[in-house]
């Protein structure tokens, strides 16, 4: 660990490189709705076959996310994300020979497992490797890894004619597995295991008593199912609003998508600058309730609805980054800093399978105005919920560190 802090030119390339095993993944994710139709066709899939594609990841993540959490405790960051890179490559790459619906979705189950191991992974690497000082710069550079893999994909989607899906799911795995090699000297030098290998039921008893992982699950399946209460939908609502072809839908969802990404960014300079994370998720959540209502509304033009949406992007990705950055302080214990991050994400994907469906019914059965109420009730218990956090997080702020670790660290 001392060898990697006295590296200091090496440090924000070796950052760079762990946030960039995060959009290679990302683009997994985007990846499967680019190339659904052209999936349908080939495999002569009906809908509702297909649309298990889409939500693979997000069951998986919603059933597993603590357990991987745990195995990055356990058994290494570094070992995590380099294997969750190599098991996605190999996931795309069999899948790329599936003749059937079977396989191709085992193969996405796998993908998905390798992929919340990245993103559980990931910001514990950055952790390790960054000094802290520089620990918001670097979340919220870590917190750009998703904006920027499903952007980069749905904008690609051209591709799918030159390559079909198939060649697109080797492309992906030749990629997965080339950037596993690239980053092993990245994160060389980095602990093996970061806790004992003890009784991994008394490791998920000890996080799941505490209430600070909860807080952070809950509040990130509320951001997760309203943002894709919205997104999921966007490209079939602008090529409405746009008279324009669902690919031209898509590759502007991209792009607003992508816009994300500076929500992240600028999440990280204000917490550098001492602004509290309940005042950045109280605005990053009032941002999307409000937002949400110009979108699905229909009482603006075209053109503000997309602006709507950029905005909707933009003051959203505020909010991961805050979370993320709050694990730390809100794991029962320093050591289980990756369980707390695995049930973060266990929040995400649980909203991220129950935003789309929930929009979905609601849009059908009433219309798109109403999931503008679903998307500022979700706003509302996530404003809630950020005012809970932010009195744990006082408490853990005045909580002596003697007090705060020792009960915790002796359960492991």
């Amino acid at each position: 660990m001392d060898a990697l802090h006295t590296r200091n030119d090496a440090r924000w390339p070796s950052i760079l490189l762990i946030v960039g095993a995060g959009v290679v993944s990302a683009c997994q994710v985007g990846k499967a709705p680019a190339a659904l139709a052209a999936i349908q066709a080939d495999l002569a899939l009906d809908l509702g076959t297909a649309s298990w594609l889409l939500s693979a990841f997000a069951i998986v993540g919603a059933l597993t996310g603590i357990t991987i959490g745990v195995a990055v405790d356990h058994v290494g960051a570094r070992f995590m994300a380099l294997g969750g890179l190599l098991l996605q490559g190999g996931g795309s790459a069999i899948g790329a020979l599936a003749n059937d619906a079977p396989l191709l979705l085992a193969m996405r189950a796998v993908e998905g497992v390798g992929f919340l191991a990245v993103s559980v992974a990931g910001p514990t690497l950055i952790v390790a490797v960054a000094r802290s000082s520089d620990h918001s710069r670097a979340m919220a550079m870590w917190g750009t890894f998703m904006p920027i893999g499903m952007s980069a994909v749905l904008i690609a989607t051209p591709l799918l004619d030159a390559l079909g899906w198939r060649g697109f799911w080797l492309v992906n795995a030749a990629l997965l597995i080339g950037y596993a090699a690239l980053l092993v000297p990245a994160t060389r030098g980095i602990p093996a295991r970061m806790v004992p290998v003890r009784s991994i039921a008394r490791v998920v008893r000890l996080a799941l008593s505490a209430s600070g992982p909860w807080l952070l699950a809950g509040l990130f399946a509320f951001f997760a199912a309203a943002y894709f209460a919205v997104f999921a939908f966007l490209p079939a609502i602008l090529s409405e609003r746009l008279s324009v072809d669902t690919r031209m839908g898509g590759q502007l969802t991209g792009i607003a998508v992508s816009v994300n990404a500076l929500g992240n960014l600028a999440c990280g300079a204000l917490l550098s600058r001492g602004v509290a994370h309940r005042t950045i998720l109280l605005v990053g959540f009032g941002a999307m309730a409000v937002c949400s209502i110009g979108v699905l509304s229909g009482a603006l033009s075209g053109a503000l609805v997309y602006t709507a949406s950029i905005v909707f992007s933009a003051l959203a990705g505020l909010i991961p980054v805050a979370l993320i950055h709050s694990a730390p302080r809100m794991a029962p214990c320093p050591e289980l800093i990756g369980a707390t991050i695995g049930f973060l994400m266990q929040g995400n994907n649980a909203g991220l399978v129950f935003g789309p469906a929930a929009a979905g019914a609601l849009a059908v059965a009433h219309g798109w105005p109403t999931v503008s109420l679903l998307v500022v009730s979700l706003a509302t218990a996530a404003s809630l919920l950020a005012i809970s956090l932010h009195l744990q997080q006082c408490k853990a702020r005045t909580r002596p560190s003697s007090v705060r670790y020792p009960a915790a660290v002796d359960e492991l």
